[in-house]
This record gives C-alpha cells, structure tokens and sequence, in this order.
C-alpha cells in the first residue's frame, strides 16, 4: 500500500475549487517561488504519513456539504509529486462518490500525472507567469512541464481553473493580464475561469523561522482596488 506524506488539512474549504471542499495538502514541491507561503511544505520527507483510507475516512465527514459540485482538493507543495499516491487515493474516493481536484503548481510532470489529470473533476493551475524568463525568476524552473501539464488535460479533455498571483513591480500590469489571456487562448482547450490572486506578505515570519531569506520583504502587499481593476479585463 502506497503512503503520503501530509502537510496540513482544511475543512470547508470554499476558494480551491468548486462548491464546498476538504483541502489535502500535501508535502513535497521541486519549485521555488518567491513568494511560497507554505516553504515548510517543500520537502517531501517532512510532514506526517497518511494512507489512502485516512483520507477517505476524513473526506468522508464532509460529504453531507459537499452537495453537486463540492468534493476533495489535493494541493499542497506539489500534489502531483506524489502521483502513485494521488492516483490510488482519487480512485478510493470516487468509489465512495467523492469527485477530487488537483491544484497544481505546473511544475512536475511523472509516469502518474496523466493517470492523476483523467482522474480529476478538473484542474487548478496557477500560472506564475506566461513569460518564460519571468517564470523561471519566480519560480526557479523552466516552464517545460507546465506546457506538458497543460497538454495532458487538453487531451483529457478537463476544464481549466487558471490562477496567478499579481505581485507589485513584477506583473501588476494591464500589459501582464492580456499575455496571461493570450497565453490560455492559444494553450487551454477548456477554461473554467481564470482567476487574479493577490499577492501578500504574510509567510515572512515562517521564512524567517526557517532560515531562508525572503527576497520581497519590500514589496507591499497587493492594492485590492488595482487587483480588481485588473480583474476587470478577464
């Protein structure tokens, strides 16, 4: 039987996907952003062992609120860095009638990913950025296997939730927002909507606690009223 390795767990979760969500997230991420606000979920020997029938007894209780469109989000770190994992637990799951979303960084792609997209209701995708150098600054990798992701749920033929954080002086622009709609037109085959985050500081301390230097301590957090502006042009 095939473990994972847990970071943390949010009941009622509204914001990561569809209806009313129990969110896994999982350890483990190859990226590096900048602006992580869950560096203590990169490793992916951290955090605590979980089975498949933990998950589903815990997802189970929340069934009752979940109604047709609410179900389980594997997030994390990088969900699909456990993809053995994942595709035996969303099997689990859908045998109790439990639908599962993945909410992917883009950013690792393995023999489960495919397997592990089939499975899922649809797809979160945070696109750092669709510029491949700014990608690659933000996140500290190239952008192969957000392309290769992209492809597996166009031949899957699952919906796409496009995310980005707006981050100041690095795409807070109205400029950044018609690339990133540009981007999902030529790439995306079904989007289920594109969404704006905005960026906040709140993970210092946490870095701090861990030793790794925060590179955007200056930067403030993001205007809501500009976010919405920008939200506007979606």
């Amino acid at each position: 039987m095939t473990t994972g390795r847990l970071h943390s767990i949010e009941t009622f979760g509204a914001v990561d996907g569809p209806g009313i969500r129990t969110v896994f997230f999982l350890q483990g991420c190859p990226a590096r952003c900048l602006y992580c606000h869950n560096p203590d979920s990169w490793g992916k020997d951290s955090g605590e062992t979980i089975t498949t029938e933990s998950v589903v007894h815990t997802a189970k209780r929340g069934m009752p609120y979940y109604g047709r469109e609410g179900g389980v989000t594997f997030s994390g770190g990088e969900p699909l860095l456990q993809g053995q994992f994942l595709v035996e637990t969303m099997d689990a799951l859908a045998e109790e009638g439990i639908r599962s979303v993945i909410d992917t960084s883009g950013t690792w792609v393995d023999e489960f990913t495919k397997p592990a997209i089939e499975r899922s209701q649809l797809l979160l995708l945070d696109v750092k950025h669709s510029n491949s150098e700014t990608f690659q600054e933000i996140t500290g990798l190239n952008q192969d296997n957000l392309y290769r992701i992209i492809d597996l749920a166009n031949e899957a033929d699952k919906p796409l939730w496009i995310r980005q954080v707006i981050v100041p002086g690095i795409n807070d622009t109205e400029e950044n927002v018609e690339e990133l709609k540009e981007f999902v037109r030529v790439r995306v085959k079904h989007v289920y909507q594109i969404e704006l985050l905005g960026y906040h500081n709140m993970a210092i301390e946490k870095w701090d606690r861990l030793g790794i230097p925060y590179k955007l301590r200056d930067v403030p957090p993001m205007d809501r009223g500009r976010l919405a502006r920008l939200s506007q042009l979606l």
